[in-house]
């Protein structure tokens, strides 16, 4: 299970706590300690990076990655790149909510993407 900062670590660790499952931070460049990864992604302002622990998880691992919001996409394009770079598997992604107009469910054409509420 993989949350994105912040909010999505609010539903990946509930989540994670009801499946028995592993928790995997995906945070803003700068907040982890110890040896870690990162990925750049562009914003409608600017650009930003997110970073995950290079031993999150064993190599071949099946992932969810979670968060609050899909918009754009390039936070969860972002995440994507860092668990697959690290050799996991991407199960899905799943959203609470999904900003339609958009369009960043596209940038997954062959990923599961899950939005719980469509605006």
């Amino acid at each position: 299970m993989a949350g994105i900062e912040a909010r999505g670590f609010i539903f990946a660790g509930a989540l994670a706590y009801k499946l028995d499952a592993g928790m995997i931070l995906i945070r803003k460049k700068g907040k982890l300690p110890f040896k870690k990864i990162s990925e750049n992604y562009d914003l409608e302002y600017g650009s930003e990076s997110v970073e995950m622990h290079i031993d999150s998880f064993p190599a071949s691992s099946n992932i969810l990655i979670i968060d609050d919001l899909i918009a754009t996409g390039g936070t969860a394009l972002a995440a994507e790149s860092l668990i697959r770079r690290l050799k996991g598997n991407i199960s899905a992604m799943v959203f609470i909510i999904e900003l339609e107009e958009l369009k960043g469910r596209q940038k997954f054409p062959n990923t599961n993407v899950i939005s719980l509420l469509k605006y």
